[in-house]
């Protein structure tokens, strides 16, 4: 795949990325928790890991993070975005890389979503000063375990119809 090709492709992951956050926010949970999202751009972060590695997987990363708090406008939510999507795209290449005989990517993606909760309430008891506010961190990743899985359990499906119909993607 030539540059130009990896460039469109990363663009397209960005912009799928930042359709399923706005999409997400307009979906309510049956639990309100502050905080608390389905996290389904994680798959988009997840698979550009898996299809173009970690420097790639980590652009995606950031720019969805990024663009989404443009066409927000929410620079406070950014905060909290970006620092969870960085922990989290480094953890699941992490887990990926040197762990996928032990993990699949539903592993993978659970890693993910509980490094992601992990950073944001780091950043908020940061921010607000306040060590207390770990002791919600239980219930958040009460929460990412289960949004962990459709999200790990949606992107091995992406995955091999990937690998099925774009086997140049693969090449490297």
């Amino acid at each position: 795949m030539n540059k130009l090709h990896r460039m469109i492709f990363i663009s397209i992951l960005v912009a799928i990325g930042l359709a399923l956050s706005v999409l997400e926010s307009a979906i309510p949970l049956p639990i309100a928790m502050p905080g608390a999202r389905l996290g389904l751009s994680n798959i988009v972060v997840l698979v550009s890991i898996v299809v173009f590695g970690f420097k790639d997987g980590l652009k995606v990363s950031a720019l969805k993070s990024t663009v989404l708090m443009l066409v927000t406008g929410s620079v406070s939510s950014f905060i909290y975005s970006i620092f969870g999507a960085i922990l989290s795209c480094i953890m699941m290449y992490i887990a990926y890389r040197y762990m996928s005989k032990i993990f699949s990517l539903i592993g993978v993606s659970i890693i993910g979503a509980v490094s992601h909760n992990f950073a944001q309430v780091s950043v908020a008891s940061f921010v607000m000063n306040n060590f207390r506010i770990f002791s919600y961190l239980p219930f958040l990743m009460l929460i990412g375990l289960f949004t962990g899985y459709f999200v790990g359990l949606a992107s091995i499906y992406i995955v091999k119809n990937l690998k099925k119909n774009f086997r140049e993607v693969f090449e490297r």
